[in-house]
């Protein structure tokens, strides 16, 4: 009797040991015996971007809503376990590696920085886990694991559009000074901003970079105020409307552009007149003439409370992108790694444009001029960068 027992439980610690050894992913199932199929979020819920990680949760529960009441896919329902990666390297990367380690996420969605999913790079490549970030722009993210992707467009072409487009061509300057977050996103902004800005012979009179959540600029500001440039670009996301308010308290009339947050609301709510004139670029603009685009921004505001920018269409796109990455298993083992060979080859039309894959991992965008016109954020339409 004992040998058996003994025999019993080898065999029990054995099948546990192999199922731990599983990188493929499985799938599971819900409390009603619905089969599913689980990915997981990293979004900075808390801190200076937490706009824009609500926005990807609102964004990313509207897709698999949708999906799931139209029937699912491949006959499973889609789930989404969100966690809060306070834009911090080392928290996102611990998260990282917690759904790495559950079999039952097959795919991640996220982050919102590059620096986050540059530091996520070899966990994602270790766990053979796809890692799908809706915004990081970094040209060096893509290319770092067959299982990093981004959908939001690159930093090589975005930067050189902003200073060759917006500052050379439609504002008409010559000497501008620069001021962006000291972030693997921000100096690779800040460094193709350069090449763009040398191919149409900009001057870059004076720069500073701060860290993190630094709070007061006005030192490095009266240092770019010293210059006398016609023009200040700040490259960051999270901190654009303390600058900009603190450049108002200097009282500078200069003007003043942003690369990094998109159309953001909470720059004209927490700026007030000070953002009145604000330009900055983006790959996307809502379109009011588009009624899918106005429904599905009404439904986000309903849920949010806030306006949309590019950011969270994204991350709804990265959901149906996993969709259709999964659809084109059909009858065969949904895994990890048969949801990133498909995700490669996947060619979509989401509600952010069309979508389509590099050998890297990225895709190559257009990009708009917007401006802030009394108190809300309106397309500069009409000029021929568009087609560029």
């Amino acid at each position: 009797m004992k040998k058996i027992l003994s025999i019993i439980l080898v065999l029990v610690i054995t099948a546990g040991l192999f199922a731990g050894c599983n990188v493929g992913g499985t799938k599971g199932k819900t409390e009603e015996g619905e089969k599913v199929i689980k990915f997981g979020l990293l979004a900075p819920l808390t801190g200076v971007n937490a706009e824009y990680g609500k926005g990807f949760e609102v964004a990313t529960k509207m897709a698999i809503e949708e999906i799931n009441k139209a029937g699912g896919v491949n006959g499973y329902k889609l789930e989404i376990e969100v966690a809060d990666s306070k834009g911090d390297q080392k928290e996102s990367s611990d998260l990282a590696r917690k759904f790495g380690d559950d079999k039952e996420i097959l795919a991640i969605i996220g982050d919102f920085t590059s620096g986050c999913c540059m530091a996520n790079a070899p966990i994602v490549d270790a766990a053979g886990i796809v890692q799908l970030s809706p915004t990081a722009s970094n040209p060096d993210y893509a290319g770092m694991s067959p299982y990093t992707f981004s959908i939001m467009g690159r930093q090589d072409a975005e930067a050189p559009f902003f200073a060759k487009y917006i500052i050379h061509k439609y504002l008409g300057m010559k000497n501008v000074a620069l001021i962006y977050i000291n972030s693997d996103w921000g100096v690779s902004s800040r460094d193709n901003f350069l090449k763009g800005a040398q191919e149409v012979g900009l001057n870059i009179v004076a720069e500073a970079s701060y860290v993190q959540d630094e709070k007061d600029f006005s030192s490095l500001l009266l240092k770019l105020k010293a210059a006398n440039p016609e023009a200040v670009i700040i490259f960051d996301q999270g901190a654009v409307p303390q600058i900009v308010n603190q450049i108002a308290a200097l009282d500078w009339d200069i003007q003043i552009c942003a690369l990094g947050p998109g159309t953001s609301q909470q720059i004209i709510e927490l700026c007030g007149e000070n953002a009145e004139g604000l330009i900055t670029s983006t790959p996307f603009f809502f379109d009011p003439n588009n009624e899918k685009q106005m429904a599905w921004k009404e439904e986000f505001v309903k849920r949010a409370g806030f306006e949309p920018t590019v950011h969270p269409v994204m991350a709804y796109d990265c959901v149906y992108l996993l969709k259709e990455a999964i659809e084109m298993i059909g009858d065969g083992e949904i895994t990890r790694k048969a949801i990133r060979d498909n995700l490669q080859v996947v060619e979509y039309d989401g509600l952010g444009g069309p979508i389509k894959f590099s050998d890297a991992g990225d895709v190559t965008r257009k990009y708009l001029i917007c401006a802030v016109e009394n108190g809300k954020f309106v397309l500069k339409a009409g000029y021929d960068y568009a087609d560029e």
